[in-house]
């Protein structure tokens, strides 16, 4: 209980400092300007500072907005080491005429604030500041803070920290840039899918042929491509490529009725594929036609159409190979030939999945943590989505606990219009956070972690 009220005496200058990073407009991608995304870096090393962190360094990448990078000694030699993770880019606001106040001015909602980037990540690295403020930057670890300032855009960040080891060295590690299934029900993320990017094209004629004259004969590369994507489902909707891997998920999920709210889903719209969502959105594979190249209907003309072209998003377990899978998907497109046409297909970028080992004694104390602080046991989930940067940090330190809970919720709206976060997480995040360590530093002494170190 005097953890709970030192939050809660907290809040109030938590908030203030939320809505003045939330303020700033610190988009890290190109055709936006650079000022926004040094203020918010400034701004975030003057808060470090006075919560009493000592060492804090900018690290400089190539094209990169610069690392925010913060050292707290550990009070005792046997004391573990935790690293904290966070971002203070943001997404672009995207149609700003879909938001209900303007995106860079954190407004009052019911119970929490919107604003871009309030949630993913802000909130969490206002997280993090209130837990080492609560323990009046003297926390029982050791701490190594690591606040980027491009993860939304990407990075060379996300290939360093294994060629800096020493400096990303840690006992366990909190990535806060993902938070709770739904509002009050804490949740530990165990796993992320891994994502791949494939291009697949179509060139028949030298140029379009009218479609009176020369169709039916003439091979259409639209008619082509489409024959090609409709391979890559069943007719219940699940994937059809081989070798793609897919398990039963045994962790918690959402309702349908929470997905399709979440979703947007019309009604009378059915859900596709089969098996649970878990299984669906995390331990099973998802194909999506992100971008297609096609005459559009506005400026339709009555011609053959001589060239197609897609670009495929690949997710696949977090546990399969990154290149075997993207092998999987390039293999079934090139042995197809629609119509007797060959396709032209290119691998693009692809990142691996990541499941955490949960038995060790950071996992331990996260659970008693979370409970501290929402009141009932966390929730397993995974994610389909994709942070990079957590390989890189796991090959840095591959003793290290990984995990990654934070302030946010599914229903925040991050990368939409009119995003927000809650008081009551935010609040219960830091509590959690700060409870994490307390657990943590006690369980340490004496476990396998500590005896290993000092070997």
């Amino acid at each position: 209980m005097k953890l709970e009220a030192t939050v809660d005496d907290l809040m109030d200058t938590l908030r203030a400092d939320l809505e003045r990073l939330a303020a700033i407009p610190s988009i890290a991608f190109p055709g936006f300007p650079a000022a926004p995304v040094q203020e918010a870096h400034d701004l975030l090393v003057e808060l470090l500072r006075g919560a009493g962190v000592p060492t804090v360094e900018r690290l400089d990448l190539p094209d990169t907005s610069p690392v925010i990078y913060g050292e707290i000694p550990p009070p005792t030699p046997d004391a573990p080491t935790v690293l904290l993770y966070g971002h203070y880019d943001v997404q672009p606001p995207g149609d700003e005429s879909l938001w209900k106040s303007p995106p860079f001015e954190p407004t009052p909602i019911e119970g929490g604030l919107r604003a871009r980037g309030i949630a993913d990540d802000k909130s969490n690295v206002i997280a993090h500041l209130g837990m080492l403020r609560a323990y009046g930057g003297r926390p029982p670890v050791g701490i190594k803070i690591v606040i980027e300032g491009q993860e939304e855009y990407g990075s060379a960040f996300d290939d360093y920290p294994p060629t800096d080891p020493e400096r990303f060295a840690c006992d366990a590690m909190v990535v806060a840039d993902l938070g709770n299934l739904r509002p009050g029900t804490p949740t530990l993320t165990t796993a992320l899918r891994g994502a791949s990017e494939v291009v697949v094209e179509v060139r028949t004629l030298d140029e379009p042929r009218h479609s009176g004259e020369f169709g039916g004969a003439a091979p259409d590369a639209l008619l082509v491509l489409l024959k090609a994507l409709a391979t890559l489902h069943d007719v219940h909707g699940d994937v059809a490529v081989e070798g793609l891997r897919r398990e039963d998920w045994s962790g918690t999920s959402y309702t349908e009725e929470e997905f399709r709210s979440l979703a947007g889903v019309r009604e009378g719209v059915p859900l596709i594929g089969s098996g649970s969502l878990g299984e669906r959105l995390w331990s099973g594979p998802a194909i999506t036609v992100i971008g297609l190249d096609a005459p559009s209907v506005e400026h339709a003309a009555s011609a053959v159409v001589p060239y197609a072209r897609a670009k495929l998003n690949l997710r696949f377990h977090p546990r399969q190979d990154a290149k075997e899978a993207q092998a999987k998907l390039v293999d079934h497109l090139r042995s197809l030939t629609p119509f007797g046409v060959p396709l032209t297909v290119t691998p693009g970028d692809t990142g691996p999945g990541y499941e955490a080992p949960t038995g060790g004694p950071a996992y331990r104390a996260a659970r008693a943590a979370l409970k501290e602080a929402w009141g009932e046991d966390a929730s397993f989930v995974a994610t389909g989505g994709s942070i990079p940067l957590v390989n890189g940090l796991a090959k840095a330190a591959p003793g290290a606990e990984v995990l990654l809970f934070g302030a946010q919720d599914s229903m925040c709206n991050l990368h939409a219009p009119n995003e927000r976060v809650l008081f009551s997480e935010l609040r219960n995040t830091v509590v959690a956070m700060a409870a994490f360590v307390r657990e943590y530093a006690a369980d340490f002494e004496g476990s396998d972690g500590a005896t290993e170190r000092r070997a």
